[in-house]
């Protein structure tokens, strides 16, 4: 927000200053008033600080601009990675819950007789997720 606030008072600089430049070269093309050639040089003088700080303004523009732009950059990354650890993790909640659920169907099933099936189940479910976390950690998504 400072940045911008920084940008939008250059831009306020520039063009006062470029208003400032067309009036001094009609001031000095003008013969509105006798000029002396104290002023005359005065006025040159004038007209070339005012050039130079319009120059100025811009360049300080342009380095704010690609300053805002690696800013920019900068946190669109960070987005991204954020975003792959969430898929990632939400791959790794999902599939126990297939499992799960493929299971908890009314339905004849296989391994409905035993008396422990639900832990091996969820033996099943968690050996899955591990080999899956294995996998994206691995691959360096975790």
């Amino acid at each position: 927000m400072d940045l911008l606030r920084c940008q939008k008072s250059l831009i306020y600089f520039t063009t006062a200053l470029k208003s400032n430049e067309l009036m001094l070269q009609h001031l000095q093309k003008s013969q509105l008033f006798q000029q002396y050639p104290d002023d005359q040089d005065l006025l040159e003088d004038v007209l070339t600080e005012v050039q130079q700080a319009i120059e100025m303004t811009n360049i300080s523009s342009n380095i704010l601009s690609q300053m805002m732009d690696a800013f920019a950059s900068i946190i669109s990354n960070n987005l991204n990675v954020v975003m792959k650890v969430l898929a990632s993790i939400t791959i790794v909640l999902a599939l126990p819950t297939m499992v799960a659920s493929f299971f908890g169907m009314n339905v004849i099933l296989p391994l409905a007789h035993l008396e422990y099936a639900f832990l091996f189940i969820m033996g099943i479910s968690v050996a899955v997720a591990a080999m899956v976390v294995l996998a994206l950690w691995r691959k360096d998504w975790l």
